[in-house]
């Protein structure tokens, strides 16, 4: 899948070096496959959820929250927010 943007990876590892290669796994991950619908990227991220019209991705061992908009059809996800669970807990990314 085409990955929009690693900028947020890469500010996000800045700011928490300790999650560098859980998202690098994540991102290797997702560029090697091309993923058809939620059911199949499932296969690859079993914890990975459905939040309205985002997918919330569970990384390094649920200590990092990976949202994103996945468009199937084009082969393109779109990372929204990289959060700790913390952060992810307050919803403030929702508005």
């Amino acid at each position: 899948m085409h990955i929009i943007t690693r900028k947020r990876l890469n500010q996000f590892t800045e700011k928490h070096p300790n999650t560098t290669s859980a998202l690098a796994h994540w991102y290797a991950i997702m560029r090697k496959n091309r993923f058809a619908n939620f059911a199949q990227l499932r296969e690859s991220f079993p914890h990975a959820d459905q939040v309205e019209k985002f997918t919330v991705f569970n990384i390094g061992g649920n200590k990092v929250r990976l949202i994103a908009a996945v468009h199937y059809n084009r082969n393109k996800i779109y990372i929204r927010h990289v959060l700790t669970h913390q952060e992810y807990d307050k919803g403030e990314w929702k508005k």
